[in-house]
Formats: C-alpha cells, sequence, structure tokens
C-alpha cells in the first residue's frame, strides 16, 4: 500500500465522516445549541500550588460536570443519530426501532444546563476536602452557526482548613479503650487538611478493627466527628470523634464465640431432621447419615470456643470451606445469647451450614476448531465428575477427548490430517498429602493435592504417530487473595515416535535437531509456578498479573551417572532429558475509564539443556505465532531467529508453501500492547500490536539463522491488527485480523510496509 493509496483512503474516510456528522446537523432545532460538555480550570497561584492532590481533585470537580454530553466517537454521535432518524419518521423499521432502544440517547442542549446548580456541587466537593468560600464562576458558550454549546467552570481555591488535634470523647464505655487502642496510626495525623472522604476511611478503619475484637453489633455509621475552630485564629481546627446519640448498648460490648455447629450434608427440609452429633474439639457435627467425616472437616473450621467474634475468621473459614469443591453453598450464621448478656460481655452460637453440589457430574463439550496454521475439524471432550467419593471431599475426575483436523490448504501441504485421542484421570485430594502433617501452617487456604495420569495419541496423517504418557503429583494452594502456588516434585512424561513414514524420515534426516527432539522419550521433572494476579480481584486503576515458573528435569537421575549427549545414560533402558526451563509472563492492565482499557504484557523464556541433553524435547521447546502470541504470524510459525521456512536454501529459492512442522526454540521473547474499547452492549473493539520470536541457543545446519545472538533486536517480528470480542460476563469470544509489519527473515530492511498478508484468528479468552 503506498503513500497514494493511503491519501485516497484518507479522503474517503474524511469525506463520510462529514457526512455523517450532517446527518446529526440537520435535526437539530434552531433555537437550540447541542451541548458538547464542560470543562473546569483550577487558578494557578500560591494555594493551588501547594496542593499535592491537585490531579485528583481536578477529577472530582469533573465528576460533578452536568449534563453529560451525548456519547461521541471520534466526533461521531451515533446514539444521537438513531434517536433523531426514528423520531423523523411516522413508522421507523423495526432495526431502526431497535437500534433507538438499545443505543439511541435524547439531544442534550446547551439549555439544558444549570450553571447554579453545578456551582454548587463543586462548592461542595471543595468544602469536602477543606477549602471553604472559595471562589467560583461560570459561563455558557454558544455558537448559533455550528449549532454547538460547551460550559466551562473557574476554581479560585481558598486557603485550606488544617487539623492541629485529633482527640477522641472519653466515656464510661469500655468500647471507648478499644477504640482508643486503634488510633495509634490513624488515617488523620497533625497537619493534615480538612477532608471528609479521610473522615469516613477513619470510621470505616475504626469499625474494621472493632469488629476483629468482638465488637459484632457496631456500626461505623455510630461515630461522629466535630470538628472545632474556635480556638485558633486561624484556618486551623481540633478534631474531636465521639458517638452519636441513642447508639443501642449491645453495639458498645463484645461477642465471644460459645456453641458451634456444623451440618456438613445441610438442605431446605433440614427442620424435620434427626441428627447424628459428633463433637470433635468442641465444634458440633450434626447428620442424619455420615456425609463427610467430622475428622476430616474440621480443619477447615478456623472457630473455637471462648474466642472474640472476628469477621475475619468468618470470611477465611467460608472461603476454606467453599474451596473445597463440594459445596455449593457456604452459610454461616451468628446467634445471640440474649440470656448470657451482661454490661461488658455477650455471647454468640455459630451455625455453618453446608450444601453440598451433585456427587455425580457429567460434562460434555463439542467444539469446532479452526487454526491459524490451516487445521479445521471438531473435538469432543467429556468430563465425569465423582465428588466426597471417599467422605473426605475428594473428587475424581476422568475426561476423555477425540479430535480430527484436516488441513486446508494448496500444494504439498493439502490433505495432512491430525488425529488426537486422549485420556486422563485425577484425583484431587483436599489436603496436603505429606509425611507430616503441615496443613495447619496454611491458615488463607488448605494445600490441595492432585495425583493425575494421562495418555494421548497423535497421528499425524501419513507422516508419523506420537503416543504420550504423563504422571504427575504434586499441591496447589492460595498464599491470599492473590498468590497461587503449584509445586509438582513428580512429574514423569514419557513419548514415542512411531509409524513414521520415509517422507517424515527424510526430514528427519535433515534435520538433526528436529530428530534429536524426539529422542529423548522419558522425561522425569520437577516444577513449580508462582502466580501473582490482581486482574479482577482488585479495583485499582493500574492492575498486575506476574507468573514465573521453573521447569526441571532428570535432575535425580543425573546424580547415579555420567552421560552426556554424545552418550547418554538411561533409566530402565529409556534415554532421558536433563535441563532446567525458566519462563516469565509479566502483564499490566490501565483503566482509562470503566470501559476502555490498555492491556500489556512481556513474556520470557529460556531453556537450558545440559547433561544427556543438548537440545529441549520437543513438548518443552518454546513456539511463537498464533492467537495468543503474534497474532500477525500463524501459530508456531514464526522463527526461530530469521529462520525463513518458506525459502530454498540449497536453491536460494522462495517457496509458496507453508511449512507443515511447528518452528520452536529454547529461547523466546514477547511483547504485547491492546488498546481495548466498547462499541455496543456486549460487543467490544480493541487495536493491538505484538512482537515477538523464538531462538535456538546452539546453531543448527537445518534452521539457518536460528540461533540467538547480539542481533536478536532485529529478528523480532511484528505485526498490528484489530479485534472484535463478544464478551458476556466473562465470557469472551475474540476475532483478530493481523498483518505483519516487520518480518525476521527479510534481514536489516525487514519492515514490511504494503500489508500483503493478513491473518485470522478465533480464539475463546482475551490473549492476557
Amino acid at each position: 500500500m503506498n503513500k497514494r493509496h493511503i491519501y485516497h483512503i484518507g479522503i474517503l474516510v474524511g469525506s463520510l465522516w462529514v457526512l455523517y456528522s450532517c446527518a446529526v446537523d440537520k435535526y437539530i432545532p434552531d433555537n437550540e445549541q447541542l451541548y458538547t460538555g464542560a470543562e473546569v480550570t483550577i487558578e494557578k497561584d500560591s494555594v493551588s500550588n501547594e496542593i499535592e492532590d491537585l490531579p485528583e481533585i481536578q477529577t472530582t470537580l469533573e465528576g460533578v460536570l452536568k449534563p453529560e454530553p451525548n456519547t461521541s466517537i471520534l466526533g461521531l454521535r451515533p446514539g444521537l443519530h438513531y434517536y433523531y432518524k426514528a423520531q423523523s419518521k411516522e413508522k421507523p423499521g423495526f432495526i431502526l426501532r431497535w437500534l433507538n432502544k438499545k443505543y439511541g440517547e435524547e439531544p442534550v442542549y446547551a439549555s439544558d444546563v444549570d450553571l447554579t446548580t453545578t456551582e454548587n456541587l463543586i462548592k461542595n466537593r471543595l468544602e469536602n476536602r477543606g477549602f471553604f468560600q472559595s471562589q467560583i464562576s461560570s459561563s455558557l458558550t454558544t455558537n448559533d452557526t455550528t449549532q454547538r454549546g460547551s460550559a466551562s467552570y473557574s476554581v479560585k481555591l481558598s486557603t485550606p482548613y488544617t487539623m492541629v488535634n485529633y482527640k477522641l470523647d472519653k466515656d464510661s464505655f469500655p468500647v471507648y479503650e478499644a477504640i482508643k487502642s486503634t488510633m495509634n496510626r490513624p488515617f488523620l495525623r497533625e497537619g493534615i487538611r480538612f477532608d471528609l472522604d479521610r473522615m469516613k476511611a477513619e470510621r470505616e478503619r475504626i469499625d474494621f478493627l472493632l469488629k476483629r475484637k468482638g465488637y459484632y453489633n457496631f456500626n461505623s455509621d455510630f461515630l461522629i466527628f466535630e470538628a472545632d475552630t474556635n480556638v485558633y485564629d486561624n484556618k486551623s481546627f481540633d478534631l474531636y470523634l465521639t458517638f452519636k446519640d441513642n447508639v443501642p448498648a449491645k453495639a458498645k460490648i463484645p461477642y465471644k464465640l460459645r456453641q458451634i455447629y456444623v451440618y456438613p450434608n445441610s438442605s431446605a427440609s433440614d427442620k424435620e431432621v434427626v441428627y447424628d452429633t459428633v463433637t470433635i474439639n468442641n465444634i458440633h457435627f450434626l447428620q442424619d447419615t455420615l456425609y463427610f467425616k467430622p475428622k476430616l472437616l474440621a480443619p477447615y473450621i478456623l472457630f473455637k470456643d471462648g474466642q472474640y467474634y472476628n469477621p475475619e475468621r468468618s470470611s477465611n473459614t467460608s472461603r476454606r470451606l467453599g474451596s473445597i469443591g463440594n459445596y455449593k453453598f457456604v452459610n454461616i450464621r451468628y446467634k445471640e445469647i440474649d440470656s448470657l448478656q451482661t454490661d461488658s460481655l455477650a455471647y454468640l452460637d455459630t451455625h455453618i451450614y453446608l450444601s453440598p453440589l451433585n456427587k455425580q457430574a457429567v460434562r460434555a463439550e463439542l467444539q469446532g476448531v479452526s487454526k491459524s496454521n490451516g487445521f479445521t475439524g471438531p473435538n469432543l471432550a467429556l468430563t465425569y465428575s465423582n465428588r466426597n467419593i471417599f467422605k473426605g471431599g475428594e473428587i475424581l475426575k476422568i475426561s476423555g477427548k477425540v479430535g480430527y483436523e484436516t488441513q486446508i490448504a494448496s500444494g504439498q501441504d493439502a490433505g495432512l490430517t491430525s488425529t488426537l485421542l486422549g485420556l486422563q484421570a485425577d484425583f484431587i485430594y483436599p489436603r496436603m498429602l505429606f509425611p507430616m502433617d503441615l496443613n495447619a501452617k496454611f491458615s488463607y487456604s488448605i494445600p490441595k493435592t492432585t495425583i493425575s495420569v494421562a495418555g494421548n495419541y497423535l497421528s499425524r496423517g501419513d507422516l508419523y504417530t506420537l503416543t504420550s504418557a504423563n504422571t504427575s503429583f504434586g499441591y496447589t494452594w492460595n498464599a491470599n487473595k492473590y498468590v497461587t502456588h503449584t509445586l509438582k516434585p513428580i512429574d514423569i512424561s514419557y513419548l514415542k515416535l512411531g509409524n513414521t513414514t520415509e517422507e517424515f524420515e527424510a526430514i528427519l534426516d535433515e534435520n538433526a535437531y528436529l530428530r534429536r527432539s524426539f529422542e529423548q522419550q522419558f522425561i522425569p521433572g520437577i516444577n513449580y509456578q508462582f502466580i501473582y494476579n490482581e486482574m479482577g480481584v482488585s479495583r485499582k486503576k493500574t492492575t498486575f498479573y506476574t507468573e514465573f515458573g521453573f521447569d526441571t528435569a532428570g535432575n535425580t537421575l543425573g546424580l547415579f551417572g555420567n552421560g552426556n549427549s554424545e552418550n547418554p545414560d538411561t533409566f530402565l533402558g529409556l534415554e532421558y532429558a536433563q535441563y532446567a526451563r525458566f519462563e516469565a509472563d509479566l502483564r499490566m492492565h490501565y483503566n482509562i475509564d470503566r470501559k476502555n482499557m490498555i492491556a500489556m504484557r512481556l513474556y520470557g523464556g529460556y531453556g537450558l539443556p545440559y547433561g544427556n541433553s543438548d537440545i529441549l524435547p520437543f513438548t518443552k521447546q518454546f513456539f511463537s505465532g498464533g492467537p495468543y502470541s503474534v497474532r500477525a504470524f500463524r501459530i508456531r510459525s514464526l522463527g526461530p531467529g530469521s529462520y525463513n521456512p518458506d525459502y530454498d536454501y540449497d536453491n536460494a529459492t522462495a517457496s509458496d508453501n507453508t511449512s507443515y512442522f511447528d518452528q520452536s526454540g529454547d529461547i523466546k521473547l514477547e511483547a504485547n500492547i491492546e488498546y481495548r474499547y466498547p462499541i455496543f452492549s456486549y460487543l467490544k473493539g480493541a487495536v493491538f500490536a505484538d512482537a515477538g520470536n523464538v531462538w535456538l541457543k546452539n546453531d543448527n545446519e537445518a534452521l539457518p539463522g536460528g540461533k540467538f545472538s547480539s542481533n536478536f533486536l532485529n529478528e523480532i517480528g511484528v505485526g498490528i491488527g484489530t479485534g472484535l470480542r463478544i464478551d458476556i460476563q466473562s465470557f469472551v469470544i475474540r476475532f483478530d485480523l493481523a498483518t505483519p509489519i516487520k518480518k525476521p527473515y527479510y534481514g536489516d530492511n525487514d519492515w514490511n510496509a504494503e500489508f500483503k498478508t493478513f491473518v485470522f484468528n478465533f480464539a475463546i479468552g482475551y490473549p492476557f
């Protein structure tokens, strides 16, 4: 695409934009001006220059500007357009009626603006932050020619009031001593500006700490602040914290837990059930028949008789019980024991109702798969689950899958097929299986132990078959609401390449690297994964996701041998792999507002073969390209390095045939950035840029240019694109169209500005 084409496209887009804008303007009444919004300006002077949180104050004031103008997208107002069109027709069509009902917006005119009301709102927000008697002026500007109007507000801040002392009014109730003990690190300190939000936060902080001390009926609304400015001549004040009038007496006394009752098999008809009761550690388990063994359920419960009420302990217990995976509802109720209430202490009985999920379940998934490498076909997956199989919360899952894909391509790749058969069994034990009992060491959540056995059979047309088996033993636990750990001290894989054809053997003969990656059939490994995830949990403007993984194989067996890649050791007659593999995935989401977001990602991976191995096993290598990677390149088709799979290096000629075999490497680097924005309702849009590649640690004659070198930055593949997402309650169907603008195998002049190649990606979920 040359500059002339870009110029013509720009003229066309500009013309359409002008026509669309005029389509709205012709409906505006002659005596009205379309309201385009307002701005608020804080004058720069000696006062405002000393305010550290001035940008935050500016944002707060902008939030009260009313009314909001009609939604504008690149200067266009589609919602207003649908409204005007529907109102202009006596009988609008079905589509126009639907568009108006769904997205139409009534026009907002300059005459709708009430400057005085908005000035009062600005004044209120400033006073909440200590700026009393600030000067506010406003104006409304209209243009009869363009039929547009806007408002502007100017603010001159007054000198703010600052606090000298923060004191607690004394009273005879013991709660005052408890409140006093919480004030060693308050939000309110000497010298701060009067700030209503800080006072509200201080009340919530005290309420939170008092609840942890047993004050079951306490509420932050019972507290009130009083400011005294009479003792000072300047703009200073003393702040007093006290109780409101008529606060209930029971809000000022702590509560202790008395009896604790657990119903492991609760249902709506429990009132007519006769229970058998088992007591363990003074916790009473009530069941009509044995559903869950009390001694196995007791460690999940953090309550003990005689403890002070603590909502944090309650939420931790609820989360721990819910994490077992056997219950759909966990309901904790407290009953006040009025007969034992005194002036200084009261008691609660605790009732924990657990509603089980169905014991057995079967789930079937039928998928239509279309991959970027041209393979398409159906996949069927069946999963059988048996919960609480030994009455201790254990879960058995058996999954089977079958898939068939064929490559829709031309030339030598036409007719290639792939058949996959798989079977996996997972036994999930909701406790940590270990020679020592370590479950009590975990307060946030008890680790789960997972034992897995899996087998897969893959047939790649008339080329080869690959049989694999895997067994693993490991633990997963949450350290807090952000951090998850996964440790697999045992992870053993076995691979066997079979039924290779002459065509495939010829390829292996030409590529010793590829043959070697299939030869190491036995992979005894240990792996660990750390995840820190704020996304979906935190309401911060900027949230982070961090994942680190470490995978090593052959260390234990290597202690008993001294093999190398030319003369490798074996175990039970099988050559085993030795390597260390690291990967890091860093993501950031910046929320511009509630609907617009910028998402960024950095990924790095490094594999180090040693001892028996001079390369990583094929299943442990890194790949680049595809719907969750660099989307402008087909799946697993990027790299390694500057290697070009469509170039005949022996004859120095280019080829039109696509590469069938996955291109892999020992090193991987990727970076992505994506702007996500709303279109209508569940339909979202995105524009993005991806960059990355994989490299080999050592030279490979069959993959020239694949080795990692100091020139790696010039070998980064870069693509740009746009996409649509159908996002329905976090279930996302994604369509991306991307084009490469820099191909690694074009050398130093590898920027491709002609946009000849477009890659379509279909996927489930966001890429990062």
